[in-house]
């Protein structure tokens, strides 16, 4: 059987650190559209919220330890996804992946906006749910404006 052919243009290989509610459904959308997917997180539990479909591999520990790091062959990877709720550690993560195993694609979950233009200094790619949120409430009033 031919395996699935990924989506246009997603990395071949991505390594996720964060198996809560966002990584966990990443790597899970990521594995089912044909992505290699590592999963780093402390918390072994966690990886119970990955989808039953999910196909990669799964790694217990901090993924601030460059040991860490390198069992989940990140020297290889296409992309590191940063999510968990710590933006230090996010930050720090996203560095040494950026810094150290030069993945060509870094991006990290920033919950402070204030902290955005640090990241970016690093060159690294933001996702903050706090913009994203503020930007859809105050789009949607903008659409009801017209409406009224």
């Amino acid at each position: 059987m031919k395996p699935k052919e990924t989506e246009k243009n997603w990395p071949q290989y991505v390594v996720v650190v964060g198996c809560g509610r966002l990584g966990s459904h990443l790597a899970s959308k990521l594995s089912q559209a044909g992505s290699n997917v590592v999963v780093i997180d402390c918390d072994e539990s966690a990886f119970a919220h990955l989808a039953p479909e999910f196909s990669g591999f799964c790694i217990s520990g901090d993924a601030v330890q460059v040991e860490v790091l390198q069992k989940a062959k990140v020297s290889k990877a296409d992309c590191l996804l940063a999510v968990t709720p710590d933006d230090n550690l996010n930050l720090m993560v996203a560095q040494v992946a950026h810094e150290v195993f030069a993945v060509p694609k870094v991006m990290a979950r920033v919950s402070d906006t204030k902290r955005e233009s640090v990241y970016r200094k690093f060159g690294i790619a933001t996702v903050s749910p706090t913009r994203l949120a503020v930007d859809f409430f105050l789009g949607a009033f903008r659409k009801t404006e017209g409406n009224g």
